[in-house]
């Protein structure tokens, strides 16, 4: 007979006892079992590998929402920002001026309030509202299983572009595929010139970069060329547009990147 036995160290092996001498008919039993210095059957520690990705979820619903923009030939920009940089300004400019010519919907991400939809409302595009406010103070991002849901409000039949109007924040939503064909964002030279050195994740994903307000230039300390040149230290091939979207400055380069986007 064997018996099983594991180590603390997670080595395991049997012992065989030969040396038992049963008695059976005056149930006696002689059992002289020599263990060494293990007083008795231990359990120990075993380290176990996980090896599915904590976005293994968030990606099969980023690539169902991918499947769905391409089934209705629907080109996807996931636009991010830090909070005030002027994204929903941007925003509501590209609708009056695109909207003419190309269905946009608009998925509007917030942590909470509709004050932002209520800024595109009424310019021409399908707008599908998204507050991620759960009661604990609301995530700081959209994920991809949000976006499948935002896109319930959408009439996917009749739209060229959607664009995905992510939670302010410069960390979180560079991390999360949400089926986007290509990110964007907006970088308010109120911000500083530093933001791409310190928050690097976030200018390292994107394809383009709106540099945004350049109209108060006049009244900063600021240097264009460092703001641009500290873009490219992180990100070597994202386009960089100056622009102001709230007197129109550079705006034109900005849609025909999108005119471009949509047709490719």
């Amino acid at each position: 007979m064997g018996r099983f036995h594991r180590h603390d160290d997670g080595t395991a092996h049997s012992h065989e006892h030969d040396d038992h001498d049963h008695s059976h008919g005056a149930h006696t039993h002689d059992h002289r079992h020599d263990h060494g210095d293990h007083t008795g059957y231990q359990t120990g520690t075993q380290r176990v590998h996980v090896l599915e990705s904590i976005f293994a979820e968030n990606d099969i619903h980023a690539g169902l929402n991918r499947e769905m923009f391409e089934n209705n030939g629907i080109r996807a920009l996931n636009l991010m920002s830090s909070p005030g940089s002027g994204k929903t300004t941007v925003l509501a400019a590209t609708l009056d001026e695109l909207a003419s010519e190309m269905a946009v919907g608009i998925v509007e991400g917030d942590i909470a309030t509709d004050i932002d939809a209520a800024k595109l409302d009424g310019r021409g595009a399908q707008i599908s509202l998204l507050n991620t406010n759960n009661g604990f103070g609301g995530e700081c991002h959209l994920d991809a299983p949000m976006v499948n849901r935002a896109l319930q409000g959408l009439d996917l039949d009749d739209l060229d572009l959607v664009v995905i109007e992510n939670v302010g924040n410069l960390v979180c939503p560079a991390e999360f595929d949400v089926g986007e064909h290509a990110k964007a964002m907006v970088y308010s030279v109120t911000e500083g010139e530093d933001k791409p050195l310190k928050y690097p994740v976030m200018f390292r994903s994107v394809d383009l970069v709106l540099l945004n307000k350049i109209d108060l230039v006049p009244h900063l300390d600021v240097d264009i060329d460092r703001y641009i040149a500290h873009v490219r230290e992180v990100n070597p091939s994202a386009e960089v547009l100056p622009v102001s979207a709230r007197t129109g400055m550079g705006m034109n380069s900005w849609y025909d990147w999108l005119r471009r986007f949509v047709r490719t």
